[in-house]
């Protein structure tokens, strides 16, 4: 893992241009050999399209990959390039929503698209507020400290164990800080609901709607994806959403489903499909993965 390191390191300095395609390479090729997570993300999109055609499903799994692959490669500049550059790299649409953390307590909603780094980036990049977020340890030593050095580069953020709930969340919102939070991947039932996502139901984490009702946070999504021809990355924040959570905690879920939907078929082979989105069923469904995604 050091050299793997290493060599990202080296990789950083070239121009985005270079290391965006070799990045794409190499997704091509984890395509042709990463069979379990090429079965997953088929059948994902075969779930969540089925008006598409196989050929063009498959045509988006291959773009995935590479993108996935890409975004991995492109983390090294995130880590270890000069602010300098990343300013130029980086876009921020419409910009930063500092009115809005300054108001209050602030939910950053980003959803899995491959460029999930770019978020964080930008408050250290584009703000002075650090973060507080969701952070899983990684099982390998080396990677983990990388990660950790990487996403803390700017400033130091407060990162919280998921076993953790949501009290240590609303304290350190409470006491300014944003929270960052990808709130749409399959982690069981606990407290979750089965929502649908593209038309199927999805284990959802009824997190977001529950502490902004708790502490009156705007939620403010943010979406990053890909510049065209390897400018870099854009970061859309959009508006602060209205008469959010509501009264009804499950409709604000199947309302944040329904943004996410909308964003990913916006980019379609920019979102995490390779995750096992539909890993948890409702009671008497069966499992849509098989032994093929072990």
């Amino acid at each position: 893992m050091r050299l793997l390191l290493a060599i990202m390191w080296l990789l950083h300095w070239l121009p985005l241009p270079i290391l965006g395609r070799l990045g794409e390479g190499i997704g091509a090729l984890l395509y042709i050999y990463m069979r379990p997570r090429r079965h997953i993300a088929l059948t994902n999109l075969r779930l969540c399209f089925p008006e598409k055609t196989e050929e063009e499903r498959v045509r988006i799994a291959r773009e995935h990959f590479r993108l996935f692959a890409r975004s991995a490669l492109e983390r090294g500049i995130l880590w270890w390039a000069p602010v300098s550059r990343l300013r130029r790299l980086i876009q921020v649409d419409p910009g930063m929503p500092l009115e809005t953390f300054a108001k209050g307590p602030t939910i950053l909603l980003a959803p899995h698209f491959v460029c999930l780094e770019i978020p964080g980036a930008t408050l250290g990049v584009f703000s002075e507020y650090s973060a507080c977020t969701i952070y899983t340890k990684q099982r390998n030593a080396v990677i983990d400290r990388a990660l950790l050095k990487g996403r803390l580069r700017f400033r130091p953020a407060t990162l919280l164990a998921r076993e953790q709930g949501v009290k240590p969340i609303i304290r350190a919102m409470r006491k300014g800080l944003p929270f960052l939070m990808l709130p749409d991947m399959d982690f069981g039932i606990r407290d979750a609901e089965f929502v649908p996502f593209f038309g199927v139901p999805a284990a959802t984490l009824t997190a977001t709607a529950r502490i902004a009702a708790a502490t009156g946070a705007a939620v403010v999504p943010v979406v990053c994806t890909f510049l065209p021809n390897y400018k870099g990355w854009k970061a859309t924040y959009y508006p602060a959403w209205t008469d959010y959570p509501g009264e009804d905690i499950v409709a604000a879920t199947r309302r944040m489903n329904a943004f996410i939907e909308e964003r990913v078929r916006e980019h379609p082979a920019e979102y995490f499909w390779a995750h096992k989105r539909f890993k948890t069923r409702p009671p008497g469904e069966p499992d849509v993965y098989g032994r093929d995604a072990d």
